[in-house]
């Protein structure tokens, strides 16, 4: 298997091209600090994913900055402060503020020459297209939580962007999915008989960060630390 039997990637975008953890990070200070907390960033990252994950199961159908404020709300009671609404909606809104990687625009700007690029995201569209200014590229399709009704790993979203893909004319064995969750995109992306690309950003790392680690680890085809290293193998490759 080589980067190039492929003619779409299909990418998630937060933890991928944008930076969440750091935007999450980030945007929890001022709760953290009200909380006089000051504990290491994976600690809260993981605290993080853990309610994101339990709020997404439990209102699926909820748009991203409104499940954003209420994991909010859940972090603060497990705190033991009451920041104030404001304080949640802010966090729920904090979604185009967060950077993308450095190495992002041009890696997208080389594979939009070579691939069809879609996004699967468990944002809603309003969050997205704030985002996708920071990525410097046009997505052939945009497939997020707020289309589908329901968030990754739940098997619609794939279903869904196996359709979307389609409609392009491209069939499941033409697409590569691109992604740095091996909870959210990994393990339901091979359910689904695709093939992946694990974009490692916590190379070295411990734990997973933002988002779960799965029981058993997925398997997947190919792995770069970054996504300007994915760019540079394929075009080693011509």
């Amino acid at each position: 298997m080589r980067l190039h039997d492929f003619t779409a990637l299909s990418f998630d975008c937060y933890g991928t091209l944008i930076d969440w953890e750091t935007g999450l990070f980030t945007a929890l200070a001022p709760l953290q600090s009200a909380a006089g907390r000051q504990a290491p960033r994976d600690e809260v990252l993981a605290e993080f994913a853990r309610h994101e994950v339990a709020q997404q199961a439990e209102t699926p159908a909820m748009l991203y900055p409104e499940l954003l404020a209420q994991v909010h709300r859940r972090l603060a009671r497990d705190w033991g402060v009451a920041p104030g609404e404001a304080a949640h909606l802010a966090f729920g809104r904090s979604v185009p503020d967060w950077p993308a990687f450095p190495d992002t625009p041009a890696a997208l700007q080389y594979l939009k020459r070579h691939y069809k690029l879609v996004i699967l995201s468990n944002v809603d569209r309003t969050s997205f297209a704030a985002s996708n200014l920071r990525l410097g590229v046009s997505f052939d399709a945009i497939c997020t939580a707020q289309d589908i009704g329901s968030y990754k790993p739940d098997p619609r979203n794939f279903h869904y962007l196996i359709d979307a893909v389609a409609k392009l004319g491209i069939d499941r064995g033409q697409i590569l999915h691109t992604a740095q969750s091996l909870y959210h995109d990994h393990a339901p992306a091979k359910a689904q008989g695709l093939a992946t690309a694990w974009i490692d950003r916590r190379d070295r790392k411990e734990g997973g960060g933002a988002t779960l680690s799965p029981a058993d680890r997925p398997a997947y085809d190919f792995r770069f630390v970054t996504l300007k290293e994915m760019a540079d193998a394929h075009r080693a490759l011509l």
